[in-house]
């Protein structure tokens, strides 16, 4: 009832127009790698009328255009989802002083039919930096488009972004044969250890269990 939603804003011939990510991103992300969704598949995003959970086709919204944003993670954490658009926009995520755009890549989506993909996306920079230490990204109709319809935004669930540092520092598990020696547990990358192992030509994980089979005295 519109009594206990008095922000539920409908459109004037009674439709209730909401973008929907159709698609869970792949977790986690990192900074410099591509924004994909579960095992690499595209993400696709949808135009529904919520009255009939229906995707909206042939009407002039089908064919909207869409900007993607970053979001606070923290946006709307309650599960009502009758936030205004003045809400959302107060929830975009910016980059910091000083670094490139957070976001790049394809920031527009061009619905066909109500239905679309995120074309690709990049985030140069980690969440740590925000107060609740996660993003989300958010998709609302470009300003030029469908002037005078609420098209309700849609958001994804929130998710940390981090450094690729730490990506090129991880261990592996299980280590390949054709890693860095640095990869096994206890060795450090550039650490005395590793060090001595390269002085001994010790340079993967190969040579070292070749070492280990062979000469294991040698190692210690």
């Amino acid at each position: 009832s519109s009594s206990s939603s008095p922000k539920r804003i409908k459109g004037h011939d009674g439709r209730n127009l909401q973008l929907k990510f159709k698609s869970k991103l792949s977790l986690p992300l990192f900074t410099g790698g591509k924004v994909e969704g579960e095992q690499g598949a595209a993400i696709h995003v949808s135009l529904i009328d919520a009255n009939t959970g229906h995707v909206v086709t042939g009407s002039p919204e089908s064919w909207a255009t869409l900007d993607v944003v970053v979001l606070e993670g923290d946006f709307n954490n309650e599960d009502g989802d009758n936030w205004t658009q003045e809400e959302f926009d107060s929830h975009v995520v910016k980059e910091r002083e000083g670094k490139r755009p957070l976001l790049t890549g394809d920031l527009q989506v061009i619905l066909k039919e109500g239905v679309g993909t995120l074309g690709e996306l990049t985030f140069t920079d980690n969440s740590s930096w925000i107060r609740c230490r996660k993003f989300r990204l958010g998709l609302k109709v470009a300003s030029y488009s469908c002037e005078g319809i609420r098209i309700r935004e849609a958001k994804t669930e929130a998710f940390t972004v981090k450094d690729h540092r730490g990506e090129l520092y991880k261990k592996h598990y299980p280590p390949a044969l054709n890693d860095e020696v640095w990869r096994l547990e206890k060795i450090g990358k550039d650490g005395s250890f590793h060090k001595k192992l390269n002085k001994a030509g010790i340079f993967t994980v190969e040579d070292f269990l070749i070492l280990v089979v062979r000469d294991s005295q040698r190692l210690r």
